[in-house]
């Protein structure tokens, strides 16, 4: 009696098969332990208050200390509005942040420009920084906000989140370039 596996696809068992547990810890911390960023500028701050509220608990799932400071932070959740001027604030924080990093815009305003359909509402965050997951609603109720989390939580156990892509991706380009540099006439 061997332990068996079920998968739909075969690409999948044979990726969890190679990925071992030492390689899967630092991403469930990661997962776990959550530091947000709260980039408040709108009406959707009280959706996001009511978040950390007893009812809700926003605990449970380990996002419940908010930082203020972007070097301290993992997590920037873009609640409300975005106009054009707060753009290049926005990407500063961003940039500030440590890697990984993930992005969650919370609303309609902060996913699209919401009805904000003018010259100076920017039309959604992802026009200055990548956006991992996008919440709906004008404004979004608790429970949207805590499946987001949770999604947000799976993509960075599977390390789908966009800072962890391109960290991949710039490793594999850094070993590609080192076997180039190691070829014959070197």
């Amino acid at each position: 009696m061997g332990l068996e596996l079920s998968t739909t696809r075969l690409e999948d068992a044979a990726k969890w098969a190679k990925q071992s547990k030492l390689a899967r810890i630092p991403e469930w911390g990661r997962k776990f332990s959550l530091f947000t960023y709260p980039f408040v500028t709108a009406c959707c701050g009280m959706e996001f208050m009511s978040v950390a509220a007893a009812k809700y608990d926003i605990a449970r799932f380990g996002a419940e200390f908010p930082r203020f400071s972007p070097r301290q932070s993992d997590l920037l959740m873009i609640v409300g509005t975005i106009t054009e001027k707060q753009g290049p604030a926005l990407k500063r924080v961003y940039d500030q942040m440590a890697e990984p990093k993930w992005v969650i815009a919370f609303g309609v305003c902060a996913s699209t420009g919401g009805f904000y359909q003018n010259y100076h509402a920017m039309p959604g965050a992802d026009q200055v920084i990548p956006v991992d997951v996008y919440i709906p609603g004008c404004p979004p109720r608790p429970e949207q906000v805590l499946d987001a989390l949770i999604m947000l939580m799976d993509r960075i156990q599977d390390g789908r989140g966009h800072s962890q892509l391109r960290l991949k991706r710039d490793a594999m380009i850094r070993a590609q370039e080192a076997q180039a540099g190691d070829g014959p006439g070197e």
